[in-house]
């Protein structure tokens, strides 16, 4: 996977409807350790999220409030970037839909569709749901309501339409040709049912409120909510200047992570609007799945969305980022508890890798003036647990490659489990009085180790790991993955006193 190719990573822009909570974290999350991977692995990253700004939803929501659209959205996006912050993400841009950069590309996709011949004016009369902001079938309705529980409103209005129907055959032929376009294959194998089940022209506009991008040429219409919210993708490179170096070098996307609520938009719509403007689609749609809370669905009626800001004041950053990856094949739904991420914590962080850490640290500190030992002579076991470490990189990029980061970090934790049974069988505390040559020489293997150790996991924590290569005094030039076969530690190099890096979880006493 290592390649000069750029990497073109994005969340789903979040609605400001919402405050964030734990699905947004995790979406987040997920596509901030795949950018960082694939920084340290070479690659030139472009990660985008940002927020999801217009629609009847906004500004329902801002009149009960007594605010204009704007406050509203100005208020609730200040919430998505405090999360990123929070989280410790890399993201390169923040896009927000009410922008002037976006406003302008999203009305320039528009002219093209029109100029295309893609869009047309006609009169609408369907089911709508103004929470999901979307159209449904009659047939698609369950008790009279759709799919997702919203409830749906009889819409007759006169509306511009998209060509939709039209592009049945060309999406399939693109699935077909593009096996990696739509992931998990479970979620592909749906999106191409519905496709084959017929596509009916999609409305693209509204009339019945005026929070949105304005119809170039009749201002009367506003963009249906998510043809503009799809195309941030594109605005935030720089669309409609194609000729930019954002867009020139970074589109088509490598990868849209989003929820499987969204799928479908992101898998049909966003496809047809690009194939029908000329434009490549994405090279892969990925949607994951969902947490529940304590084996209960999320709602806000059980008051159970769990803000961000309570998981890292509660847990700490890295054990919540460490834990969202960990717990769950990554696109498989989940459940989110207090014992299992305790269980996490104290097991996997602390008993596991951090007791290696400190352990290898204290012992290096104490008995070898606390600098990188010489490694000397080695044996059998140093070669041995040495090439599992160098082999490392090539299982993780692996996983990685397939977005199974709990593979991934079960392969890290083979390791830390490999390295503790070397420092139990060999024994360091025992060798520093009989053999300290020896010592020298397991200790130094250990610190090697734990530097192929602490780099590989820097994408998933990486307060935890800037800590740990500090304390292994590794320059800062020597922390990507082209530096772990070329860098080793260097005998004699002085390292500061050692540090816990995973605390234990102790629960606060009831009062």
């Amino acid at each position: 996977m290592t390649s000069d190719r750029p990497f073109f990573i994005t969340t789903p822009i979040y609605y400001v409807n919402d405050l964030p909570h734990l699905g947004h974290a995790y979406t987040t999350v997920a596509c901030d350790v795949l950018a960082r991977f694939m920084r340290l692995d070479g690659r030139r990253v472009r990660f985008l999220t940002g927020t999801d700004e217009h629609g009847q939803k906004v500004e329902q929501s801002a009149r009960a409030v007594g605010v204009s659209p704007q406050e509203l959205t100005d208020r609730n996006s200040t919430g998505f970037r405090e999360m990123a912050r929070l989280l410790d993400i890399s993201n390169d841009d923040f896009i927000r839909t009410t922008e002037p950069r976006h406003i302008r590309g999203v009305q320039a996709l528009w002219q093209e569709l029109e100029r295309r011949g893609e869009i047309y004016l006609g009169n609408f009369a369907g089911w709508y749901s103004v929470r999901d902001e979307a159209f449904y079938d009659e047939n698609e309705l369950v008790d009279g309501k759709a799919p997702s529980g919203a409830d749906v409103e009889w819409l007759e209005e006169e509306n511009y339409f998209f060509r939709l129907s039209a592009w049945q055959d060309r999406l399939l032929a693109y699935y077909e040709a593009n096996p990696d376009a739509i992931a998990p294959r479970g979620r592909r194998n749906e999106v191409m049912s519905f496709v084959r089940g017929g596509l009916r022209d999609l409305s693209i506009s509204r009339t019945s409120f005026s929070w949105g991008i304005p119809v170039p040429g009749n201002p009367k219409h506003v963009i249906y909510v998510w043809l503009d919210a799809l195309v941030n993708y594109i605005t935030a490179l720089g669309y409609p200047d194609r000729e930019s170096y954002d867009f020139s070098t970074f589109w088509p996307a490598d990868l849209h992570m989003v929820g499987k609520d969204i799928l479908r938009f992101h898998a049909v719509y966003w496809p047809a609007f690009l194939m029908a403007a000329g434009l490549e689609p994405p090279r892969c749609v990925f949607a994951h799945g969902w947490w529940t809370v304590e084996g209960q669905k999320m709602s806000k009626s059980l008051n159970n969305f769990i803000p961000p800001k309570q998981l890292v004041d509660t847990y700490g950053l890295d054990p919540v980022r460490y834990f969202l990856l960990r717990e769950l094949p990554f696109g498989s739904d989940g459940d989110f508890s207090h014992r299992a991420v305790v269980g996490r914590l104290n097991g996997d962080l602390a008993n596991d890798f951090g007791n290696l850490a400190q352990r290898v640290l204290v012992m290096i500190n104490r008995n070898c003036e606390a600098r990188v030992p010489e490694a000397g002579a080695l044996d059998a076991p140093d070669t041995a647990l040495l090439e599992a470490a160098r082999g490392l990189p090539k299982t993780v990029r692996t996983h990685i490659s397939e977005r199974a980061f709990h593979l991934a970090l079960e392969s890290i934790w083979r390791l830390v489990g490999e390295a503790n049974r070397y420092v139990d069988e060999q024994a360091p505390w025992v060798l520093s009085r009989s053999e300290p040559e020896r010592m020298r020489a397991v200790l130094y293997t250990l610190a090697e180790v734990l530097r192929h150790l602490a780099i590989l996991v820097e994408p998933f924590m990486p307060g935890s790991a800037r800590k740990l290569l500090d304390q292994l005094a590794v320059p800062e030039a020597s922390r990507d993955f082209a530096a772990l076969a070329h860098a080793p530690l260097v005998a004699g190099t002085q390292l500061p006193k050692p540090e816990g890096i995973f605390p234990r979880f102790v629960e606060e006493p009831a009062d």
